[in-house]
C-alpha cells in the first residue's frame, strides 16, 4: 500500500524511487560543490509568512497577476531540461498540470518535447525558454518558431553562458545518449514504468533540435553540438536584438 502524498518532500522521494538515479539527480542536484543549491534551499528556508490574527480570514485567495495575466497561486513550472527523460511526455504532463493549477508553464528549448508537439497537446499558451547561442540563426528560429506557437512569454536564460560541469552526471554516466554501463542498465531494470512511458512518448531526443542542426543528426553529434553553442560574449545587445524580433512579453531569467 503507497503512503500518501502530503508534502513537495513526498513528491521528490516519489520520483527518487521511480526515475533511474542519472536522470533524477540531473533535475535534483546542481553543478560543481553545489554551493548555490544549498543557499538557494537555504534562502528559501528562511522566507517567513506573518501570521495575522483576529480578523476575518473566512475568504482566503492566493491569486494573483503575472504578466498581466491572471493565475490562481503566484508560481509557476520553471523551464526544465529533459523533463521528458524524468517522464515519458513529461513535458506535455507538465503544461497539463499547470493549466489544471491556474498557473503558467514554460517550456525549455533543451526539452524532450519539441514546442510542436506540445502545442498540439495543449490549449492553453505557454511560455518557451531560449538560449542565445553562438549560432544566431539558430536562436532566431527559434524565436520564429515560439511565435508560430502563439507562446504567451519568451524567456531568456543569461546566466548559463559557459556550462558548469555536474560531478553528479560523471558519476552516474549521464550522457545524450546514456553511457550502457551495467549499473545503468541494472537501474533502468529496476523501473521497468519509467522505461514504459519513455519508450511510448513521441519524443526520445531534443525535440527542439531534432532534424534541424546541419551535420548533427545523431543523439552524440547533437550533444556535442550544444556543449559548444553556449556563448560567453553575450550581451545587452543581444537582449536588444531579441527585442527586436519577439514584440511580446520578456522574461530575462538569471539576473
Amino acid at each position: 500500500m503507497s503512503r500518501p502524498i502530503t508534502t513537495i518532500a513526498d513528491l521528490r522521494d516519489l520520483g527518487r524511487r521511480r526515475v533511474p538515479r542519472a536522470f533524477f539527480e540531473y533535475a535534483d542536484r546542481g553543478s560543481y560543490d553545489e554551493v548555490t543549491l544549498r543557499d538557494n534551499r537555504s534562502a528559501f528556508d528562511d522566507i517567513r509568512l506573518r501570521q495575522r490574527v483576529m480578523i476575518d480570514v473566512d475568504k482566503r485567495s492566493l491569486a494573483t497577476t503575472i504578466l498581466g495575466r491572471d493565475a490562481d497561486l503566484p508560481l509557476a513550472i520553471a523551464p526544465t531540461g529533459l523533463a521528458g527523460l524524468l517522464h515519458g511526455s513529461g513535458e506535455i504532463h507538465g503544461a497539463r498540470a499547470a493549466a489544471a493549477a491556474g498557473i503558467p508553464f514554460c517550456l525549455s528549448t533543451m526539452s524532450i518535447c519539441s514546442i510542436e508537439q506540445l502545442r498540439r497537446e495543449v490549449a492553453d499558451p505557454f511560455w518557451f525558454q531560449i538560449y542565445v547561442m553562438r549560432d544566431r540563426g539558430f536562436t532566431r528560429d527559434l524565436i520564429s518558431r515560439a511565435a508560430a506557437a502563439r507562446c504567451s512569454a519568451l524567456m531568456v536564460t543569461v546566466d548559463l553562458i559557459v556550462q558548469g560541469q555536474r560531478h553528479r552526471e560523471v558519476k552516474n554516466g549521464l550522457s545524450v545518449p546514456p553511457n550502457i554501463t551495467l549499473h545503468n542498465i541494472f537501474d533502468i531494470a529496476r523501473r521497468p514504468r519509467w522505461a514504459w512511458h519513455v519508450l511510448r512518448a513521441p519524443s526520445r531526443a531534443f525535440g527542439n533540435l531534432s532534424g534541424r542542426i546541419a551535420g548533427a543528426d545523431t543523439l552524440s553529434t547533437l550533444s556535442e553540438w550544444i556543449s559548444k553553442q553556449f556563448d560567453p560574449t553575450l550581451s545587452w545587445r543581444d537582449l536588444e536584438w531579441i527585442r527586436e524580433l519577439w514584440p511580446g512579453k520578456l522574461i530575462v531569467k538569471g539576473i
